[in-house]
């Protein structure tokens, strides 16, 4: 055995052992710490980049795929909403709304002849 080992205190071993196992404790009390802050960011790690297909399990497409798939049915979706809206909105009477209009206008005198 080393000379520097051999001539060590019963205190000063006492005092290492003591110091590691405070070190050993600090360490453990950060880690329960740290571990759920680590799982979160691990976790959203994993949601932005996606997961590839396993054996029954099917692929998780990433954020930024998911981004890109709500991009195009959006740009697929404005043509037949700007339809819808020209439809549901009085214009120069070729909606659906104007010929609403027009034979709710016609129905009403219709009845205002009948009663009267």
């Amino acid at each position: 055995m080393p000379s520097w080992f051999t001539n060590l205190t019963v205190g000063q071993i006492l005092a290492f052992s003591l110091g590691v196992l405070l070190v050993l404790g600090l360490f453990v009390k950060l880690w329960k710490t740290i571990r759920p802050v680590w799982r979160g960011v691990r976790e959203f790690l994993e949601d932005w980049r996606g997961e590839p297909a396993r054996p029954g399990v099917p692929e998780r497409p990433g954020v930024m795929t998911r981004l890109h798939t709500i991009e195009t049915d959006v740009a697929e979706l404005k043509p037949k909403v700007a339809a819808i809206d020209h439809e549901v909105h009085p214009n120069s009477g070729a909606s659906l709304r104007d010929t609403v209009d027009s034979i709710q206008v016609e129905l009403r005198e219709h009845i205002a002849q009948q009663q009267g």
